[in-house]
C-alpha cells in the first residue's frame, strides 16, 4: 500500500470503475482493479489491473493487501467471496451482508418490506404451478424474475396470460433445473423515479435529487433531473430509498429506483450498491458526484453536496446499435454543443444494447437539457456502421 497516498481497490472494471477511478485521481489516490480480463474499460486507466475472478481466493487476498480499502462496481459477485475478504481482516465497503441482502432480489424485496418501504406484492416461485397461483391471485400480467443476475432486462419476463408461464420460465432458466425465481404483481405506474444515496461509515447521509428515467427495451435511455413530480411524491421517494439503505446498513452510494403511480403511490421496485446509470448526471450536474461521494464514503471521509449546478440537468445514454468497433467516427459532431459533455467508455467493441457512453447537458429548463442533450446524442457514429 503507498505510504503517501490511499489506494482504492475496485472489483471490476466496467465503466462504473473506470468514473469511479476518475474521481479517485482527483483526489490523489492510487487505483487497482481486478477484472476477469485485460484491457477493460477501468483496467486501461489504473494503476494497476489484476486478471482473475473473484472466486480465485488467492489471487483476490493478493490484490485485496495492496488496497486500503475495496469496494465494487456490481452486485453479481457472490457474497462468500466477498466475505473471504472481510475474514482476511481487509476492509470490503459496501460490506458483504449487505450486497447479500441485495443481490438476492427475493431478500432484497422482504428486507424493504420488514422495514416498512412500499414494494409491489411478490412471492418466491419454486414451480410453474405457483406462478399460476400468484398469477390467479394479484392478476396478468405479473412479472417472473430471477432472483439473482439479471440488469436490462435479462432475467425477467413480463407474463400475459397463464400459457405464458412455461415460456418465460424456460427463457428465463434456460431450460435447466435453476429455479431460483420469484414473481411479482405488475406496476401500472406512471413515472419511473431514480434516487442516489450514500451513506458514510459514520452513518452520515447525502441523499441526491429525485429524478426521472426513461427506458427503451429495458434500458436506460435518459435520466433528466430534477423529476417533474411535487410532493408528497418527492419526499416520500427520498424518504424510501434513505431507509431502503439504512435496512441493509449500507455503506457507499447506493442507486435505488421507484415507480410512481396515477394515484400517487410511490414503490420502490430495485436497489444497487453502486454508482448507478441514474447517476451519471451527477458528474457534471451536481456539485459532488456519485463517483466522488462514494469515495468519501468508503473511506470514512465527509460527504459532499449533491445540490443541482443548475436548474436542468439531462443526460442521455449512448447504446450501440450493431456489433462492431467501439470507437466514434467523428468527435466534432456530438461536441458542437459546448453545453454537451461527452463520456465514452473505452469499450473495445459494440453490440445492439450495450452501454457505450453518455452526454450530459445542464441547462435552465430539465426539458432544455433533454432536448440538447438528444440532439447530441445523435450526432454520435461509430467507427463501423450504424444501423
Amino acid at each position: 500500500m503507498s505510504q503517501t497516498f490511499p489506494t482504492l481497490g475496485i472489483l471490476g472494471g466496467g465503466q462504473l470503475a473506470r468514473m469511479t477511478a476518475y474521481a479517485a485521481f482527483r483526489l490523489g489516490m492510487r487505483v487497482h482493479v481486478m477484472e476477469r480480463s485485460a484491457g477493460s474499460p477501468a483496467g486501461q486507466i489504473a494503476h494497476s489491473e489484476t486478471i482473475a475472478t473473484p472466486d480465485d481466493h488467492e489471487a483476490l487476498l493478493a490484490f485485496a493487501s495492496r488496497c486500503d480499502v475495496v469496494t465494487l462496481e456490481s452486485e453479481f459477485i457472490n457474497e462468500e467471496h466477498l466475505h473471504v475478504l472481510e475474514q482476511a481482516g481487509h476492509l470490503l465497503f459496501p460490506r458483504s451482508g449487505s450486497v447479500a441482502l441485495i443481490q438476492d432480489k427475493l431478500r432484497q424485496k422482504e428486507t424493504l418490506r420488514q422495514a416498512g418501504v412500499p414494494v409491489a406484492p411478490f412471492k418466491g416461485t419454486a414451480t410453474m404451478e405457483e406462478a399460476a397461483a400468484f398469477g390467479e391471485a394479484f392478476g396478468y400480467p405479473f412479472v417472473l424474475k430471477s432472483r439473482r443476475g439479471g440488469y436490462d432486462g435479462y432475467g425477467n419476463a413480463t407474463i400475459g396470460s397463464p400459457e405464458e408461464i412455461e415460456a418465460g420460465w424456460t427463457r428465463i432458466t434456460s431450460g435447466g433445473d435453476r429455479q431460483e425465481l420469484y414473481c411479482e404483481a405488475f406496476v401500472r405506474f406512471t413515472r419511473e423515479l431514480a434516487v442516489m444515496v450514500t451513506r458514510g461509515r459514520n452513518g452520515e447521509t447525502a441523499v441526491y435529487p429525485v429524478v426521472e428515467t426513461v427506458q427503451r427495451n429495458h434500458i436506460c435511455n435518459f435520466v433528466v433531473a430534477p423529476a417533474d413530480i411535487e410532493d408528497p411524491a418527492e419526499v416520500l421517494a427520498i424518504d424510501y430509498a434513505r431507509r431502503g439503505v439504512e435496512a441493509i446498513g449500507g455503506i457507499g452510494i447506493f442507486g435505488i429506483e421507484l415507480f410512481l403511480t396515477a394515484n400517487g403511490d410511490v414503490l420502490v421496485n430495485e436497489m444497487a450498491p453502486r454508482p448507478h446509470n441514474s447517476g451519471h448526471y451527477t458528474i457534471e450536474g451536481c456539485v459532488t458526484s456519485q463517483f466522488e461521494n462514494h469515495i468519501r464514503a468508503v473511506m470514512g471521509w465527509p460527504l459532499g453536496s449533491t445540490d443541482l449546478r443548475a436548474p436542468g440537468v439531462a443526460m442521455v445514454n449512448i447504446l450501440g446499435d450493431s456489433d462492431g468497433p467501439g470507437g466514434i467516427a467523428d468527435y466534432a459532431g456530438p461536441l458542437k454543443n459546448p453545453n454537451a459533455h461527452l463520456h465514452l467508455y473505452g469499450k473495445l467493441d459494440s453490440r445492439r444494447g450495450r452501454k457505450m457512453g453518455h452526454v450530459t447537458v445542464l441547462a435552465q429548463t430539465p426539458e432544455a437539457a433533454l432536448q440538447q442533450a438528444i440532439e447530441a446524442e445523435a450526432l454520435v457514429s461509430f467507427s463501423g456502421a450504424r444501423v
